[in-house]
């Protein structure tokens, strides 16, 4: 994006925070927006527009698109080879040679722990720091009474690029599991067989409970970004958490801290693929998310709210 691009964005979204708020006393400008959940909408769609339209946003975008039809090309040619059969494959790849739908909970198995992390951690850590960096962020700090708005709509497009990044692996594993696996009814890994229908839902399910595990994750991002006027350095920081605490989490010495760890209760969207469905892991999983965005949301508000746009 050039400067004059930024530039324009940011005094663009500069309008819809209320930069340039008036001093007390003063009249409202012409066309300012005010703190209502108008503005707050075209500030979000102003953060959208931001986060969606750059190169590398739409480059992650592919990478996540592709992870899933190298995947079941892989495990294709490894089928029709007359040494595969799978007999040690995990479940979900077994499952998928029977049936293409069982794609889609692979590719969500493999994305989870790496490739979908680091795609959120790089926007969410880019979201404050970004701007800073590119000179955009004094537009939007004009107006204090605007930065907890300007934060939020960072936030809730950080939570709509997670549905946008698994929803491309989902969509895609679903179109490669189509067109080289046969579809049908499904059997479930705690082997009931459900229709093909039942199946699909599930598998929204499923995306949507992985979307919404990142959610802590976007809010530490955005914390760290609220740290450094560098959007490189947030980026590689937040990344290198995932990565951290991934290792720690693999440690069973650590078990006394390791339910705490963000990460923990990722991969236990495997129990909606059961019969009946167990919502234990999961719900324990969205409840700390959300003890993540509570204590990160807020250390982000407080570091954001209080920064020195002078420097």
């Amino acid at each position: 994006m050039s400067r004059a691009e930024v530039t324009d964005a940011g005094a663009a979204r500069a309008e819809a925070t209320g930069a340039g708020a008036a001093r007390p006393g003063a009249r409202p400008v012409a066309g300012r927006r005010p703190q209502t959940a108008s503005g707050f909408l075209a500030l979000f769609r102003n953060e959208l527009h931001l986060t969606f339209r750059r190169m590398r946003t739409k480059v992650l975008l592919g990478i996540l698109a592709a992870l899933p039809i190298l995947i079941g090309v892989v495990v294709k040619l490894n089928t029709d080879s007359p040494h595969g059969g799978g007999g040690g494959a995990p479940s979900f790849i077994a499952q998928t040679t029977q049936n293409g739908l069982f794609l889609v909970f692979t590719a969500l198995a493999v994305a989870l722990p790496v490739f979908l992390p680091m795609t959120v951690g790089v926007v969410a850590g880019d979201s404050v720091a970004g701007e800073a960096a590119t000179g955009t962020l004094r537009y939007l700090l004009v107006a204090p009474a605007g930065r907890t708005r300007l934060l939020a709509a960072k936030f809730t497009a950080g939570l709509v690029f997670c549905m946008a990044a698994t929803a491309a692996v989902a969509l895609a594993a679903l179109a490669t599991g189509a067109a080289l696996f046969p579809l049908g009814e499904v059997t479930l890994i705690s082997g009931d067989t459900i229709g093909f229908a039942d199946a699909l839902l599930r598998a929204v399910l499923v995306a949507g409970v992985v979307a919404a595990s990142l959610a802590g994750l976007v809010a530490i991002g955005l914390f760290v970004s609220t740290l450094t006027g560098s959007g490189i350095a947030a980026m590689a920081a937040t990344v290198g958490l995932v990565i951290t605490v991934q290792i720690l989490d693999a440690f069973p010495q650590l078990d006394p801290i390791r339910p705490f760890l963000f990460t923990h209760y990722w991969m236990n969207f495997s129990d909606l693929l059961r019969e009946p469905m167990y919502w234990d892991g999961v719900w324990k999983d969205l409840g700390l998310q959300a003890a993540y965005v509570a204590v990160f949301g807020s250390a982000a508000w407080a570091r954001f709210s209080s920064r020195d746009i002078s420097a």
